[in-house]
């Protein structure tokens, strides 16, 4: 089994996650996005409790891409404090050639 790594993270909205899917992909970051409809998020923030609609995504990446990864999808996201997660996932040896190759590895 070979590995690449799965990177998540929410949006306020579709339109946002669209654009940083598309970026990332074009940019040869991430080899691919996987766009989520609407999900409920319950969190702490400035002392209070919300609640809130997010739209989830998942961004496929060759474990070596994850950090530069991460760092663009910070600076595209539109929140003060995106929380960007990382973890390894098992794939097909096909798999990870096709997401080394396409994101220029």
């Amino acid at each position: 089994m070979n590995e690449i790594a799965i990177v998540y993270t929410t949006f306020p909205d579709r339109e946002s996650a669209e654009q940083v899917a598309q970026a990332v992909v074009a940019e040869r970051l991430a080899a691919c996005a996987n766009l989520f409809g609407e999900a409920r998020s319950v969190y702490r923030w400035e002392d209070s409790v919300k609640s809130e609609a997010e739209f989830p995504a998942f961004f496929k990446v060759p474990a070596h891409g994850v950090e530069a990864l991460r760092e663009r999808i910070v600076a595209l996201h539109p929140y003060d404090l995106p929380a960007v997660e990382s973890w390894p996932a098992g794939v097909s040896s096909d798999v990870a050639h096709w997401a080394d190759a396409v994101t220029g590895g």
